[in-house]
């Protein structure tokens, strides 16, 4: 078997695995990042607290996207094309029409693409540490540390983050340029040097996987010591639930995001070209298999919730959007 009959029918793999599922994914992250936003914000025990206000914010950016991902899949089947083209889910329909994401084909749906997923994944990496962290604060001893980790506190850092993240990928999107027999790649080599040496690795890498990782670790440390603290039971069960969700989390955030931030290091550098059939193919493969693990943690978990004293189950698909660039618990505070 030749090299390009090999890597005819890789693509073709690639356009059918990447459309059935982007539409899966998309369904089932609607479901889950709309339950999450309807119990963390109607729920009278969440409405004020940090950690679910973190994991509401990190919801609403994953809902967007998923949103937009099945509008345009519906809008497709009905009227025949993507009259949505400018969309970021034109990423799903056009790797499914043309084998690739027509970045090749459109400098602004490049640079718009870049922009748009660059914004959602610093917003939910770094929420996901700031739950983290936050979680810890919300189980540690010290009392001055609980009282200056605030509501108010915890809405100026999102502004700011969610205002770096916008900021730092218009910056990024404008600096993207068309190669034809590529597609969309960096070309200009300082901000290349930037985003291999520091994006990728630092930025979008270890510095939120290992921030996470230490804070949950922590967090856990001081629920296993909650229980010399003259705490009410269900604080301490709430508090017990909570860390252990934070940490699950982070566990699957690490697992399947490292992956994927070292193929985009190496891909950035590297990118195959289309006279070499056979190593785009590849290219393109390995993309389908670790976008969609890297975009969506899917998992099924029952938070625990305390109302009127009593204590309920309140199951729930929590999706959460990871998505590494594709260029690529609540507690019971008294502060608010």
């Amino acid at each position: 078997m030749s090299s390009s009959s090999v890597s005819t029918d890789i693509l073709q793999f690639v356009k059918q695995y990447t459309l059935w599922s982007g539409c899966i994914i998309s369904i089932f992250g609607i479901i889950g990042n709309t339950l999450n936003i309807l119990i963390f914000t109607q729920l009278k025990l969440f409405r004020f607290n940090r950690s679910a206000f973190y994991i509401t914010v990190e919801s609403i950016s994953n809902f967007s996207y998923q949103f937009i991902t099945i509008s345009l899949i519906i809008l497709t089947a009905i009227y025949g094309d993507d009259r949505t083209a400018s969309s970021l889910a034109c990423l799903i329909i056009l790797t499914a029409i043309y084998g690739d994401d027509a970045t090749s084909r459109s400098l602004a749906w490049c640079r718009l693409r870049i922009i748009l997923s660059l914004t959602i994944v610093i917003t939910t990496y770094y929420m996901t540490c700031c739950a983290a962290i936050d979680q810890f604060f919300s189980t540690n001893y010290h009392v001055n540390l609980l009282q200056r980790c605030t509501l108010k506190v915890v809405r100026y850092v999102t502004i700011t983050l969610v205002s770096f993240g916008i900021i730092h990928s218009i910056i990024f999107g404008f600096l993207v340029y068309n190669i034809p027999s590529i597609g969309c790649v960096i070309s200009n080599p300082i901000f290349l040097q930037y985003a291999t040496f520091f994006f990728y690795p630092v930025l979008a890498g270890l510095l939120p996987i290992v921030v996470a990782a230490i804070f949950s670790l922590l967090a856990y440390r001081n629920v296993r010591r909650i229980v010399r603290r003259q705490l009410p039971i269900l604080r301490r069960r709430l508090d017990r639930q909570m860390t252990a969700m934070v940490l699950s989390r982070v566990i699957i955030f690490v697992c399947l995001a490292l992956p994927y931030s070292i193929y985009r290091i190496y891909a950035i550098n590297s990118p195959a070209s289309r006279s070499q059939p056979l190593e785009f193919a590849i290219a393109q493969l390995l993309q389908a298999i670790f976008f969609p693990l890297s975009l969506y943690i899917i998992r099924f978990m029952k938070l625990k919730a305390i109302y009127a004293n009593n204590i309920f189950l309140v199951p729930t698909l929590d999706i959460e959007l990871v998505w590494q660039v594709h260029l690529s618990r609540p507690e019971i505070s008294q502060n608010n």
